[in-house]
């Protein structure tokens, strides 16, 4: 498998009637350096702007972006190329989110997923590996969480390697 660590950015709670703004991910090996980054133009007139003000966008500058399909077209390529013919395993600190709008995103644009049908959750990773479930791994993290979905990738595969590494997860 490869791992590939993803964060999004979005203007609102769904896809379809809200929009991801911005997509990061890294591909989770000892040098983190490989990394996407892309902006979307907004799919729907609707969107909250205090959602949107959370990643440091006003609207305005979301309507200049690449074209939905095309950003989509171009992630998908990325994973399909680092991953380098192993199933590629989609990972994010909250997958019910940052999955919904990913897998939406290329199923309605694409008509396929190259992650398959299912994500994986590092919360729930930690809370497993810790065996308590009021626990969070936000502490591993080394590079700061600053909603820049690439830096937000980063600390989130610094942790996973973290768990990986020292507490023995494998």
């Amino acid at each position: 498998m490869a791992d590939i660590m993803v964060d999004i950015e979005a203007d609102g709670p769904i896809p379809g009637d809200y929009s991801m703004i911005s997509l990061g991910a890294v591909v989770v090996d000892d040098k983190l350096d490989k990394t996407f980054y892309v902006e979307f133009k907004p799919i729907s007139d609707k969107w909250i702007p205090e959602a949107l003000a959370v990643s440091g966008y006003s609207r305005e500058d979301t309507l200049d972006s690449p074209d939905p399909a095309r950003a989509i077209g171009d992630f998908e390529k990325w994973v399909v190329r680092v991953s380098a013919g192993k199933q590629p395993r989609f990972i994010s600190d909250n997958n019910g989110f940052d999955w919904m709008f990913v897998c939406w995103y290329m199923w309605h644009f694409l008509g396929r997923n190259p992650f398959g049908h299912s994500s994986t959750n590092l919360g729930s990773l930690y809370k497993g590996l810790v065996k308590d479930r009021r626990q969070n791994f936000k502490h591993l993290r080394k590079t700061k969480h600053t909603h820049d979905p690439v830096d937000d990738a980063k600390g989130n595969a610094e942790a996973y390697l973290h768990m990986q590494r020292v507490m023995g997860l494998r």
